[in-house]
């Protein structure tokens, strides 16, 4: 994931005072930056996608086959995992804006991954961390606590490291780039472009090679593999470290959020002044003052403590007119923020159930036998093909018809993508009732290639979902808190997976067990996906209610001269930044 930069950051970024090299002095464009430098950094985030991958598209099969757990309980630790990490990012780019910047923090992320991914090596290698195999008709005997304890450890100790690269280095990669530079500009475009490719490889290598090293040699080796190419990845960034730029920390829009909400809480009792212009720097807003969401001027009143000219200025007394209203239309954004969760639940299933299911199909090609796990390369190579029609065919022809430059608008594309989510738990829950009823009543075991359709439906899903919601978010946070598109994206994401492990967890105990079994013939798993389908339909319904009444950022103000602004801001965001979105937002979470 990359944080895309601002407008305001591209009036010559590289020579503000907030670039400078390893030894904290202004960068010499000749020494530093550029294609090396961004090269050496982004064979972290290779590295991420290496492990992260190799871990979640194949974890739930060794939880149920060899550690004996549930179903249930095996999804909700592979989807719990994959929020908490996505969680984590917020919290590694907060650090990087407030206090460590974007160098250190990716540097550190790498060697916590490191060790994680080396603890999941030794724990998945140990036998005593495993329970004994089943032994013909006896039950099977569940993994105990101390036997998990060292593999929770090791998964979420990945999660903070692997939170930590997700939301920093592609970032840390751009900035080798001064988007001031024609040049430059372009070159990273192109820089992009290129290494995307890696990207791709590295997710395909994970899931088809890794996946089946895992399943055939062992789990050990998988995951020594991966933790090989983090400790790679650590020794090349380190190389890399007089060739760096770095941008100086700011501080996080995090804290200004935070500090708008507290304020107005601790003047709740307040009264409101007579006229807005009464609030504090209402003369000098950089953005208009509004009434929505009220009750958060009262930050910006001055009561007699802020009303002190050494106070006026102390923004944990009293904020800004400004500062109030860019927390504003952060909020503005949270409707839409919320529809968009339900699709990370669907697409949290291709890393759970789905991979299960190709357990119990017949995934022969001739003698060789796929691993479960690698079948979820149709995911991947489904997201390549749609991320590329998109830009060759799909946005092309809408430019054409809707004499837009934008072609398809932010929320048209997420409006397509949460179609795609309800239509593939459609597909899902026939390809399940298909497979059971089969094995059940003719002890047959049906082609796993019947997954590909919900691989298929999924995969494209996500090459509009993901374009349309950071799209979004970049478009329409305040311009000064273009960081905070990732963090809102990020949580979207996490948000999903750990809806899934709620929905999870509540299904199991309202059907006493039922839908959701081990040996899935024994089960009713398609309900399942109904269910995520029924969801994902009133879920579109509300997401068409919001998105309609979406006033885009520069259509909502009175002011024709700021409204003129607002849109020109937003024609050259669209013109100069979108084009960098696609190709920066393939990534995947």
């Amino acid at each position: 994931m990359v944080l895309v930069s601002s407008n305001s950051e591209k009036d010559g970024a590289a020579n503000d005072g907030s670039m400078v090299d390893f030894r904290g002095h202004p960068i010499d464009k000749s020494r530093t930056g550029g294609w090396l430098a961004a090269g050496l950094i982004l064979v972290t985030e290779l590295s991420e996608r290496i492990c992260v991958m190799g871990i979640s598209m194949n974890l739930v099969t060794y939880l149920v086959g060899n550690l004996h757990l549930t179903s249930a309980k095996s999804a909700t630790v592979v989807t719990n995992f994959m929020g908490t990490l996505n969680l984590l990012g917020l919290l590694g780019g907060f650090v990087a804006d407030a206090k460590l910047g974007r160098y250190l923090t990716v540097l550190l992320s790498a060697a916590i991954t490191a060790l994680g991914i080396t603890l999941l090596t030794i724990a998945t290698s140990i036998p005593s961390m495993r329970p004994p195999a089943c032994k013909g008709n006896q039950e099977c005997v569940e993994a105990t606590g101390s036997q998990l304890a060292l593999l929770y450890a090791a998964l979420y100790m990945t999660a903070l490291g692997g939170g930590g690269i997700k939301s920093n280095v592609s970032g840390f990669g751009s900035d080798q780039f001064d988007s001031s530079d024609p040049k430059e500009e372009k070159s990273m475009i192109f820089f992009f472009n290129r290494f995307y490719f890696g990207i791709s490889v590295g997710s395909l290598f994970a899931v088809i090679v890794l996946v089946y090293i895992q399943d055939n040699i062992g789990r050990g080796l998988g995951y020594g593999i991966s933790a090989g190419t983090v400790v790679i990845a650590l020794i090349v960034l380190l190389l890399g470290t007089p060739f760096y730029r770095y941008k100086k920390p700011r501080g996080s829009p995090l804290t200004m959020i935070w500090r708008v909400i507290f304020l107005a809480w601790k003047k709740r009792t307040h009264p409101y002044p007579s006229h807005p212009s009464l609030l504090n720097q209402y003369e000098e807003a950089k953005i208009p003052h509004t009434q929505r969401f009220k009750c958060l001027d009262k930050a910006a009143i001055l009561d007699e403590l802020a009303a002190s000219g050494e106070n006026r200025s102390n923004p944990w007394v009293v904020s800004t007119v400004t500062q109030v209203e860019e927390v504003k239309l952060v909020f503005k954004l949270l409707p839409i923020w919320s529809t968009c969760i339900l699709f990370w639940t669907v697409y949290s299933q291709m890393t759970t159930f789905t991979i299960e299911e190709a357990t119990f199909m017949n995934r022969k090609v001739g003698s060789f036998e796929i691993p479960a796990g690698s079948f979820s390369a149709f995911l991947f190579i489904t997201i390549l093909l749609f991320t590329s029609l998109n830009e060759k065919l799909f946005v092309p022809l809408a430019r054409k018809l809707t004499k837009s430059p934008q072609g398809l608008t932010s929320l048209q594309r997420v409006g397509i993508g949460l179609v795609f989510s309800t239509v593939a738990m459609i597909a899902a829950a026939i390809v399940e009732k298909q497979r059971r009823e089969m094995a059940v009543d003719h002890n047959t075991k049906i082609r796993a290639f019947w997954l590909v359709p919900q691989y298929f439906l999924v995969g494209a899903g996500e090459a509009f979902v993901y374009v349309g919601q950071l799209e979004f978010f970049i478009r329409e946070a305040p311009d000064r808190m273009k960081s905070m598109s990732t963090g809102l994206f990020l949580s979207t994401i996490s948000m999903g997976f750990y809806v899934s492990s709620l929905l999870v967890t509540v299904v199991d105990k309202l059907t006493h067990k039922s839908w959701l079994r081990s040996d899935l013939n024994n089960g009713r798993l398609e309900n399942f996906y109904l269910l995520l389908a029924a969801l994902g339909t009133i879920n579109f319904l509300v997401f068409l209610a919001f998105a309609t009444r979406h006033q885009y950022k520069g259509q909502q103000y009175n002011d024709p001269d700021d409204s003129g602004k607002e849109m020109k801001n937003s024609n050259d965001m669209i013109l100069e930044d979108i084009e960098k979105i696609r190709i920066e937002a393939k990534e995947g979470p």
